[in-house]
């Protein structure tokens, strides 16, 4: 039987500040080290969240603007908070920039230039798209070109390392690369792509490779970020490429299996894994998959299928999240949420709220929290019965560009990155 999460789901997991409502609230030291959250499920534990919100939204505790473009989301210990943005108001060139932020505050405590913008292709696809990871007394960002960057916690660069030119990586698309590193104990573990170095582990200290997994004839990297899993005590690193899923094993790299898929435009959700089972989806009509991975007496695992990709599940890029025996996001990019049984990839239901365009998807307390691509945010109730829209309001300062940036639920607040700000609200019963 699939697994059921109980009540508190998941595990824990000068810039134009504007601090509203007086006195600062005091903040616990729950954390969101990386993109989607420490175990890669967008899914918070936080309980006791309101029902429903004024019509501007729920309380804001503060906005920051001046930020830069961008896409990536947030990466929160307990003081700091990091994201990436390029073209700061201010700054004599466009460059990208790392970028510390005072968790209570929302203050930027400092800024670390990266490199040059990403200006390739038209200005909707152009700017930062990877989340940093945070690690102790360290941070790792990767720009789009293939940089992958280690920093410390006062923004000074300790080692880089650049997928393409030092470690043969490719990509499967054109749009640069945007996956958050992992981290596991003391190696990093990222997907450079394709058939010489579609996985690597380096040591997080130095950046020097301690393994390279080869899936032949590999497309190149997509957009997703590793998952681990878990299978009769074997680690297996869960990733998605250019070609498919693929399952490596952690300890030396050795590939242990590969599902392939037809080539399409990208390859961008991050998979989600539930005891032996993943689920992944990709969106230009290909589909969501479920897959379960089988233990060998060998000390091998290998993969079976319980049903292929389905285009009814398709996601392009906003995420989807699974909750008990349901999977839910948003279908495509259409800003239509659904909601599917994970073991059967039978949709139940297909809605239509307040947002439109792309909905990037986090969860909470029995709710699903919407960040739309046209700048609003809704809160939908959590349930296999139906879609019921809870709440929704319209972030003050939308640009012309599309929000992409998925949003982060922490210890009752919800961060959001929208372009050239961060705002947070207070998502507590009142």
């Amino acid at each position: 039987m699939l697994p059921r999460f109980g009540t508190c789901a998941g595990w824990l997991l000068g810039f134009g500040l504007v601090v509203c409502g007086g006195v600062a609230q005091a903040q616990s030291v729950s954390t969101w080290p990386t993109f989607r959250g420490a175990d890669r499920s967008a899914v918070a534990p936080d309980t006791g969240l309101a029902n429903t919100w004024p019509e501007h939204g729920p309380p804001l505790v503060w906005r920051t603007q001046g930020i830069g473009r961008g896409y990536s989301s947030l990466a929160i210990d307990a003081a700091r908070m990091f994201t990436m943005g390029d073209t700061l108001p201010g700054e004599s060139t466009d460059d990208e920039f790392l970028l510390c932020l005072d968790r209570e505050s929302g203050a930027v405590s400092w800024k670390s230039r990266t490199g040059p913008a990403w200006n390739k292709g038209q200005q909707s696809w152009q700017s930062s798209r990877s989340t940093p990871t945070i690690d102790g007394d360290r941070v790792y960002a990767l720009t789009a070109f293939g940089e992958l960057i280690c920093f410390d916690l006062r923004g000074d660069e300790l080692w880089r390392r650049h997928l393409k030119e030092d470690l043969g990586g490719k990509k499967a698309d054109s749009w640069g690369y945007s996956e958050s590193p992992t981290i596991d104990g003391e190696r990093l573990i990222c997907t450079p792509g394709g058939p010489q170095a579609t996985m690597v582990a380096l040591d997080k200290r130095s950046g020097e490779v301690i393994w390279t997994a080869q899936r032949p004839e590999d497309r190149g990297a997509g957009h997703a970020s590793i998952v681990q899993s878990e299978i009769n005590g074997l680690k297996v690193y869960v990733q998605t490429t250019g070609s498919g899923a693929m399952g490596v094993r952690a300890s030396d790299g050795a590939l242990m299996w590969t599902y392939d898929i037809p080539r399409t435009t990208a390859v961008i959700p991050t998979p989600i894994v539930a005891g032996d089972l993943v689920f992944f989806t990709a969106g230009y009509g290909l589909g969501g998959a479920l897959l379960r991975q089988i233990p060998h007496e060998d000390g091998t695992v290998g993969v079976e299928e319980i049903y292929p990709n389905n285009p009814d599940l398709q996601n392009k890029h906003g995420g989807v999240v699974r909750l008990g025996d349901y999977i839910f996001g948003d279908k495509d990019a259409r800003g239509t949420p659904f909601c599917a049984r994970m073991m059967t990839g039978e949709v139940l239901w297909v809605g239509r709220g307040a947002g439109r365009q792309s909905a990037s998807v986090v969860a909470a307390d029995g709710k699903l929290y919407l960040h739309y691509s046209n700048g609003t945010m809704t809160m939908v109730k959590a349930s296999p019965e139906a879609f019921e829209e809870l709440a929704a309001f319209k972030i003050p300062d939308t640009g012309d560009r599309p929000c992409w940036a998925h949003p982060v639920v922490l210890d009752g607040h919800l961060y959001l990155r929208e372009d050239n700000q961060v705002l947070k609200y207070d998502l507590r019963q009142p």
